[in-house]
């Protein structure tokens, strides 16, 4: 049995605390590792690491920490199928969706090799009677990332690059569920040059996420999760006086008008509501055709291609999608397709009761369709994280562009339409973060932010793009002024530049 420990100050260390979780193998239900739960002294040790480590890495000049992350990408290329593999075991998603989850991640590490242009300050000459003035972006120092299950390599990638890249230490808390990519990451990072003790990873749980919250050494945190965390998180930060962004929920709606090509939005909503069994912050988990029309011809359509999608292992190179990651995801998903029936909505595609051939006791979960969903059902008020697509029927495009509106999540949207002036008025309207036209995850490229509206988000600053550069450092305006530009005389008012 492989015993998961933790990576402080450049080596792999054992955990001390006598807690630990198991981690399972998604697909046949059976233990295949522990990993370690630390105790608030582990995350101490992890953060004097960091803060020893911090101020020569700070002092590195800009070209050489990019130097760094030049290296580490070829890595990721390199041990681009090593990595898929070990990320498919502990969560289940396949192959090929895994690497997509690295390669994700991998861009942002090329984003951030940009660090000497992105980093860089203003500077005004003549700001005042020879005086200059100039902006400095410095480290907050140390950085912590807690980060969820569901995408092990790309969401520490998002945090952990733009935070080392501008002169940071950080500490990665991943998931406990599967904690080994991120382990090997930061083994990575030590191959390509990163000094120890700037990357530290420290598994746990509640116990790790309050003590990285209360550390008085971590100036900022970065936190992805459910939104009842994102809240906890962004609250006892904000009390502790941490700088923080926070991530929670999301209930993606998916718009489609009279006028799309139908072809393209079966599609879409297949790949993206049944993609990676729908564990995705930006799933879409609800479809809205226009029209009574457009959603009988929709509904036509979709049944039989969900009714064939192909599940199984992530050693099943034909799989369309793999098993839930835990036996408690497996439950809640099958109690709310339960709770959708019972209030109402026309169950369509049936995914509960599916039994793969010697993995009986996967948890896998069958592709579902609801069709007649209605806004107050749980089905459509909870985001599930499971392979559940839910139609609710739009009379017209202001009651279509009303759902998402008045939704409590703002994560993202799409609409699929091919009139240029619907779109435009849908993504200028619209309260949500991240919005596709004719795209149905429109999650940004990495020199752009990713972050939601209302409780998708708790924050002014986003992931990646250049908001990350804002969030990982702090601004010192200087004003300057040199002896032969300074009159005698002691000046009492408050000087302007009348």
């Amino acid at each position: 049995m492989r015993e998961i420990g933790h990576f402080i100050g450049g080596e792999h260390v054992g955990g001390k605390s006598g807690r630990s979780s198991n981690i399972y193998n998604p697909a046949t239900g059976e233990v295949q590792a522990t990993v370690a739960l630390a105790s608030l002294e582990e995350i101490r040790a992890a953060v004097e690491n960091a803060k020893a480590a911090q101020p020569k890495w700070a002092a590195t000049n800009p070209q050489r920490r990019a130097r760094v992350f030049f290296k580490f990408v070829e890595l990721l290329n390199k041990h681009m199928d090593e990595l898929a593999e070990l990320l498919s075991r502990e969560h289940g998603k396949t192959v090929e969706d895994s690497k997509g989850d690295i390669v994700r991640g991998l861009e942002v590490c090329e984003f951030v090799c940009g660090i000497p242009h992105l980093q860089k300050g203003e500077f005004t000459e003549g700001a005042g009677p020879a005086i200059d003035m100039y902006s400095l972006r410095q480290a907050v120092g140390i950085g912590a990332g807690i980060t969820p299950f569901n995408f092990p390599a790309m969401i520490p990638m998002w945090m952990f690059a733009p935070a080392i890249a501008c002169g940071n230490a950080f500490i990665l808390k991943p998931s406990e569920r599967d904690p080994s990519v991120p382990l090997r990451l930061a083994e990575l990072m030590i191959e390509a040059g990163l000094p120890a003790g700037i990357l530290n990873v420290v598994n746990g749980d509640k116990a790790a996420v309050d003590a990285i919250l209360t550390d008085p050494d971590i100036g900022a945190v970065s936190f992805v999760g459910s939104t009842p965390i994102a809240r906890y998180v962004y609250g006892t930060a904000a009390m502790n006086g941490k700088r923080a962004q926070c991530f929670g929920g999301a209930k993606n709606h998916m718009i489609i008008m009279p006028d799309a090509d139908l072809d393209q939005a079966v599609n879409a909503l297949m790949g993206a509501g049944y993609g990676s069994a729908g564990e995705r912050c930006m799933a879409i988990s609800v479809a809205v055709p226009v029209g009574e029309e457009t959603a009988n011809r929709l509904v036509e359509k979709l049944a039989p291609k969900i009714e064939s999608l192909r599940i199984g292992p992530y050693t099943d190179d034909k799989a369309d999608m793999g098993p839930l990651v835990t036996k408690e995801a497996y439950a809640r998903v099958n109690s709310l397709i339960d709770r959708g029936v019972e209030q109402g909505a026309k169950l369509v595609v049936d995914g509960r009761g599916f039994k793969l051939q010697g993995y009986e006791d996967g948890y896998f979960v069958g592709g579902s369709l609801f069709d007649h969903v209605t806004p107050d059902m749980d089905i459509y008020k909870t985001e599930i994280f499971g392979p559940v697509l839910s139609v609710v029927r739009a009379k017209n495009y202001e009651e279509a562009l009303d759902l998402p509106m008045k939704h409590e999540y703002g994560n993202g949207v799409a609409i699929y339409t091919r009139d240029g002036d619907a779109a435009r008025d849908f993504a200028s309207r619209i309260n949500i973060g991240m919005i596709g036209i004719n795209v149905p995850i429109p999650v940004p490229l990495a020199y752009h932010s990713f972050g939601g509206w209302k409780a998708s988000s708790f924050g002014d600053l986003n992931q990646h793009g250049t908001d990350s550069i804002k969030f990982w450092t702090k601004t010192k305006t200087v004003t300057a002024r040199w002896p032969s530009g300074i009159k005698d005389g002691a000046e009492f008012v408050m000087p302007t530049m009348k």
